[in-house]
């Protein structure tokens, strides 16, 4: 007998009738929590035939994180800075738009997409998580096992961290279904249309991943960053430590402190992380001198990145600014998260001008949706074809463990002194006196300086979430921001998480809608 197993909810759909089943479901014609299916026969024997077919199927998670950058990248910076105080839409039309005014309606795409990508890639993780004890190659050791495992566990903590933190609850899924037929599918179908879990319930589960993985994922390598290595699991422990379903700010300390120990730093210059070599480095980028390569990868702050290189770049420029390695490429429309008036007076304020240079760029345009079309701001820690794209780097580490030391009632000199080397390298002064006068004149402190070093990075939506200061912040935006659109609703603890796709609900009657939407 022929057997379909399923893991195709997105990518064409399955359609099967069971006309002697009586079901309490109510099957429709697109499967929507899983993708990628294979069709097998019974003694096909297991997933993976050889050692071979592991190491493919594990690089196929990395390049998930290095291809699909819609999902990844580009929409995650729309929810952290555009729906935050740090980026307008940057276009008059499309989804941008909705994350500006807060009036995101559950149709459009990045809903649907994030979603949708997010379970394939938890699919793929778990074909690997589900299937590699039944390899039998005598040349896959039991250390090797292991460490692929870990690698897949990695991923698949870094999904479901990014999912609870725009959706709240959600379906962990973290088996294969098995095979749909007449007689198995009461007992296979909810494994394919799966319940919501708490926030808590995801929360722990990340956790336990990481916790599994820690020991058995590679080392940190210096000279390749792109991996998912112990450092990766220590540096996603403690963000997620710090925040509330989990909350434990001894171990977001501990956490930090073991990344440090991995031998993280600060890079030298704040540029090293997103500058590029220039044709001739000792012009300005312009028409007759491109962008050939990245300035830097793998650098000593970098704890996981997505390496773009010539023949293979990315096209994120396309959608923030202006491509270095090919000026006048696909730069006659107008671009996404365009810096706000607010966060360039945030760096005038602090007198910060060589993280403004780095995040913030100028060039003359067509359009003139939020500025003179002459002297338009645009996103620039993303310049060319070459760039590296960061998803988790020190800083972002170190500010973690000073906002742990203030906010666990640690030692607050410590926790200045941290505020205090992101400010040197930056090339700023001291805090002042009156700044480090209290804990809570701290944490307003390290609060700016957070906001200025992950600039534009999609971080800055889920600080406030995490520090309960959406509704503070969000709602006097327009009032201060004069190009800020004004809100179509203002912030309250219902517009923490984003709607789940409408599609997706359509697909999976399990689902609930996110209150408020």
């Amino acid at each position: 007998m022929k057997h379909i197993s399923i893991l195709r909810l997105l990518a064409g759909g399955l359609i099967f009738t069971a006309a002697s089943c009586s079901l309490d479901y109510d099957p429709v014609d697109m499967y929507s929590d899983v993708t990628e299916g294979v069709q097998k026969e019974e003694d096909q024997g297991a997933v993976f035939k050889d050692k071979a077919a592991v190491e493919a199927h594990l690089q196929t998670l990395y390049d998930q994180m290095r291809d699909r950058q819609e999902h990844w990248y580009q929409d995650m910076f729309l929810i952290g800075d555009t729906h935050s105080d740090n980026a307008y839409a940057g276009t008059r039309s499309g989804a941008p738009q909705y994350f500006e005014n807060n009036t995101i309606p559950s149709t459009i795409p990045p809903l649907q997409r994030g979603w949708n990508r997010f379970m394939e890639d938890i699919a793929r993780a778990n074909k690997l998580i589900c299937n590699i004890d039944a390899v039998t190659d005598a040349s896959l050791t039991a250390q090797e096992r292991e460490s692929y495992k870990a690698q897949a566990k990695i991923f698949r903590a870094m999904i479901y961290f990014d999912m609870v933190r725009n959706w709240g609850r959600i379906p962990i899924v973290i088996t294969e279904a098995g095979d749909i037929t007449s007689e198995t599918i009461e007992e296979v179908y909810p494994a394919y249309f799966p319940t919501q879990n708490t926030e808590e319930e995801v929360y722990r589960q990340i956790e336990k991943d990481l916790l599994e993985a820690v020991s058995a994922a590679p080392d940190n390598n210096p000279d390749d960053k792109t991996r998912f290595s112990k450092s990766v699991a220590r540096t996603l422990l403690a963000k997620v430590y710090a925040e509330e379903p989990l909350r434990d700010y001894s171990k977001v300390i501990k956490y930090c402190d073991e990344v440090a120990a991995d031998g993280f730093r600060l890079a030298d210059k704040f540029n090293d992380l997103f500058g590029v070599k220039m044709q001739d480095e000792t012009l300005l980028p312009g028409p007759g001198n491109p962008a050939i390569e990245a300035k830097y990868r793998n650098t000593v702050e970098s704890i996981l990145e997505a390496q773009y290189f010539p023949g293979s770049g990315t096209w994120l420029p396309n959608i923030l600014g202006r491509f270095l390695d090919d000026w006048d490429k696909q730069f006659t429309y107008a671009k996404w998260i365009t810096p706000s008036r607010d966060l360039l007076a945030a760096f005038e304020e602090a007198g910060d001008k060589e993280r403004l240079n780095e995040t913030v760029v100028y060039y003359q345009t067509n359009w003139d949706n939020h500025y003179p079309r002459e002297h338009y701001p645009f996103m620039y820690k993303i310049r060319s074809s070459y760039s590296t794209v960061i998803k988790y780097r020190y800083a972002d580490v170190l500010l973690l463990k000073a906002e742990a030391l203030l906010l666990g009632n640690g030692n607050v000199g410590d926790a200045v002194d941290i505020i205090n080397q992101i400010r040197h390298r930056a090339g700023l002064e001291d805090l002042p006196s009156s700044a480090t006068s209290s804990r809570e004149v701290a944490f307003e402190a390290l609060m700016k300086e957070r906001r200025l070093e992950l600039a534009l990075e999609g971080q800055r939506w889920y600080d406030l979430v995490r520090w309960g200061k959406v509704e503070e912040v969000m709602n006097s935006l327009p009032d201060r921001d004069a190009g800020r659109a004004k809100l179509g609703n203002l912030f309250n603890k219902n517009y923490y998480k984003l709607p789940i796709s409408q599609s997706v609900l359509d697909q999976n009657p399990n689902l609930e809608q996110n209150p408020g939407y």
